[in-house]
Formats: C-alpha cells, structure tokens, sequence
C-alpha cells in the first residue's frame, strides 16, 4: 500500500536530520494518512479512502465528497477517486436531462 493520500496526492518527502555538529542523515517525512468513509449524497452511500488529515478537512470545508471531487483535478486523483467521480458525473448528466 503506497504512502500516497487518494485525494490530494500528498506523499512521502525526503530531508536530512540535521544535528548540533550539523550532521545530515536521511530521513522522510510522512502523511499523515487516515481510513476514512465520506457519505456521498448523490451515490447515497458511502465510500472509503485512505486520505491525509487535510485532505479530510478539505472535503469538509468544500462542501462534502461529491463537491470536492467534480472540483479536483483528475492528475491528483487516484484511481479508486476517478472511477467515484465518473460515476458522479454520469449520475449528474443523468439528473440534469430529465
């Protein structure tokens, strides 16, 4: 299972640990990932991903899953996010006809 959140893309970064006699030695810095369900109001169900903690207050402050994912750039998305959202906008194209 990659360190990667499924809505963002944020994921592991690289720096040094740098001591008092400024000594550099590797390290990485992680997200911080949660599993998480979203209750989707179009699907009328839930839907689980593994996302950062910002991630999470994002979808919140942005109006719930289905909002933050018809929002998002498909680059950043993974592809678990991608299939959710064609089936958002297949369920939207099909509302707005009738």
């Amino acid at each position: 299972m990659s360190r990667r959140c499924e809505l963002t893309g944020k994921s592991v970064l690289y720096g040094n640990n740098v001591s008092h006699a400024n000594n550099k030695t590797s390290r990485r810095f992680l997200p911080n990932l949660q599993n998480v369900s979203f209750l989707s109001d179009s699907l009328e169900r839930s839907v689980s991903f593994r996302v950062s903690a910002s991630a999470i207050r994002s979808v919140e402050a942005g109006g719930g899953l289905d909002r933050y994912l018809l929002g998002t750039r498909d680059t950043v998305l993974s592809k678990r996010a991608l299939s959710v959202k064609k089936v958002l906008r297949s369920k939207d194209a099909k509302n707005g006809e009738g």
